[in-house]
């Protein structure tokens, strides 16, 4: 273990990220994602594709009858031939929505620094993997890899490789061209990705469909706004018990679509709604469960960390299924495959599936774990180095996108997952208080 008054000065340091230092990113006007509602506009060539895929769900639905909302999620964001996410994916200003790496360098920088602190606390291993699911542009990793660079001294004996899981082929090529400036190799033989390359820093770096396409070995994961545009079921209660939320064809307006209600109980029913359930609607996401049973059983087994963030809530919540395009609130039903479909994540959930093989930290918010990562001393640093009144005003405006309750600050949590003796040690002669405390979870360190 690496001593703790070490680790702080470490991380203090990393603080100033000495080095090259980018201005701020500029962003959309508009908060990331609102919480509910519908309306927005398709645009001209999203509407073609969208006749398209709802020409095709049309037909599917005449013959087969209405499907899960999590079939129609599924569908609408990745169908091969006009999924939004397989042929769009449109993230950022110019896109459906804007993240937080894309608002702030700053916060990228406090996640590189979140992994570099676990991999000091335990026992700096002599390599690791670091694994994005779906990684955007390659924002949030970018800024990552420049946190690895400027601490390039302390990485120095240990191996470090880049893993991203992504479907999108337009998105894996805009996160190459970020990363590596273009430079990959497509179908590689000797691995399981389909592509590989090698950052503008060195760092090797694959791209793989599926995570268990990714090696085995001690590996930290990542998941920034991952599980909630994973398929949902939804579910209501009624007076003849519980039963699945469908989508079907509008029968007043038959090139429209509608939700219904099954008309008796579904295997999902049976399988997904807990006996002490109390509310009235629920959600539920079973792909996110398989994930995150993958993920503890690999760092069960390997060692390393997953750290989530997302929207979500502590199995609270009922109605979050949405759409936006545009930045604005969008119909989920209308134009299938121009809109990016989302739902919270239940925490509680995922607590649930991580089935006792790892520790679980949070859900906490956003502006309380980037707080305990001393994003208010970032950002003096950056505010006493910038060149001019535009900068400045700018970092403070991100700022406040990023730590505000009322923007990003309230509807983002954080989550992860650790082995157990991280916070126990295995030989219970050490109390927890004399390990290194888990970054971000607590007021770790910087008073």
């Amino acid at each position: 273990m690496v001593p703790l008054l070490a680790r702080r000065a470490l991380l203090a340091a990393a603080l100033g990220l000495a080095g090259r230092r980018r201005l701020p990113r500029h962003h959309a006007p508009a908060a990331a994602r609102p919480s509910s509602g519908a309306g927005g506009e398709p645009e001209a060539e999203g509407s073609n594709r969208a006749t398209a895929l709802l020409r095709h769900l049309l037909l599917k639905l005449r013959a087969t009858g209405p499907v899960t909302v999590a079939e129609y999620m599924r569908e609408a964001l990745t169908n091969p031939g006009q999924g939004y996410y397989t042929h769009r994916g449109a993230i950022g200003e110019t896109g459906d929505f804007v993240t937080s790496p894309e608002i702030s360098q700053v916060f990228g920088e406090r996640i590189g620094i979140w992994y570099i602190s676990e991999w000091m606390a335990t026992g700096k291993p002599k390599a690791f993997q670091l694994v994005e699911l779906g990684p955007g542009r390659g924002t949030l990793i970018d800024d990552i890899l420049r946190v690895f660079n400027q601490l390039a001294s302390l990485l120095s004996k240990c191996d470090v490789s880049i893993h991203l899981v992504e479907v999108s082929p337009k998105l894996s090529e805009t996160q190459a061209l970020m990363l590596t400036g273009g430079k990959v190799q497509s179908n590689p033989e000797d691995t399981s990705a389909y592509m590989k390359g090698v950052s503008k820093t060195g760092i090797p770096i694959f791209w793989y469909r599926d995570i268990q396409d990714v090696p085995p070995g001690y590996s930290f994961y990542l998941a920034h706004e991952f599980f909630d545009a994973l398929p949902i079921h939804k579910f209501q209660r009624t007076e003849k018990g519980w039963r699945e939320v469908l989508v079907d064809i509008d029968p007043e307006v038959p090139d429209q679509l509608r939700f219904v209600l099954s008309p008796s109980s579904t295997p999902a029913t049976e399988n997904f709604i807990q006996p002490e359930e109390t509310r009235d609607h629920v959600e539920v996401c079973p792909e996110a469960g398989v994930i995150i049973q993958r993920l503890a059983c690999r760092i069960e087994k390997d060692g390393g960390a997953a750290l989530v963030a997302d929207y979500g809530h502590d199995g609270t919540k009922t109605d979050t299924f949405r759409g936006f395009q545009n930045h604005k609130l969008h119909d989920v039903l209308r134009a299938p495959g121009t809109a990016d479909l989302t739902a919270d994540v239940d925490f509680s959930y995922l607590r649930k599936m991580a089935q006792g093989r790892t520790a679980t930290l949070g859900p906490i918010k956003q502006q309380e774990f980037l707080k305990n990562m001393g994003i208010d001393l970032r950002l003096q640093v950056l505010l006493q180095n910038s060149p001019d009144t535009a900068t400045h005003e700018q970092l403070l405006h991100s700022y406040d996108m990023l730590m505000n309750p009322k923007k990003m600050g309230d509807c983002f949590n954080f989550f992860a997952l650790l082995p157990h003796h991280r916070l126990v040690h295995p030989d219970k002669k050490h109390k927890p208080e004399s390990l290194p405390p888990v970054a971000g979870f607590g007021e770790l360190l910087l008073k």
